[in-house]
């Protein structure tokens, strides 16, 4: 196995694992916290409830795109403002996830782990590799066509 199949698999490793996480979050909040708790709890933050409920559609769609590997740049770049929210809800919290309420140490290398993920791109094995949509393989076919 050479680089270039080092770095897509890792990747897509990397894609993959953030989007599964994004999905477990969003059915979290819809299945244990619900819709109407999600609101209440961003309304607790001083936040429109609106944005719990757009929270959630956000991890969910882009934890799917993510873990099909479809615009994987934008879509990892798109999520970056919901972790940075993870990370300031957290913030009072304390550093560790065994702090009441959970620390923010998570939701920053969660932040830290979308910014590279949109830098790599989704890698070679992805759906939007299939079907060009992912920038990295398109610049890649670019630069072989020059």
């Amino acid at each position: 196995m050479n680089d270039s199949h080092r770095i897509d698999l890792a990747a897509g490793l990397l894609r993959s694992g953030l989007g599964v996480m994004f999905i477990a979050h969003a059915l979290l909040k819809v299945f244990v916290f619900t819709p109407a708790g999600t609101a209440q709890f961003f309304e607790s933050l001083g936040l429109p409830g609106v944005l719990g409920y757009a929270t959630i559609a956000a991890e969910l769609g882009g934890g799917v795109m993510l873990l099909l590997g479809a615009y994987t740049r934008v879509v990892a770049f798109a999520l970056v403002p919901v972790l940075i929210g993870a990370t300031w809800a957290h913030i009072g919290n304390g550093w560790l996830f065994t702090a009441p309420k959970g620390g923010w140490e998570y939701p920053a290398f969660l932040t830290l782990a979308a910014v590279v993920v949109g830098l790599l791109g989704g890698g070679r094995y992805t759906i939007g590799a299939l079907f060009g949509s992912d920038t990295r393989t398109l610049g890649g076919r670019l630069q072989r066509a020059a």
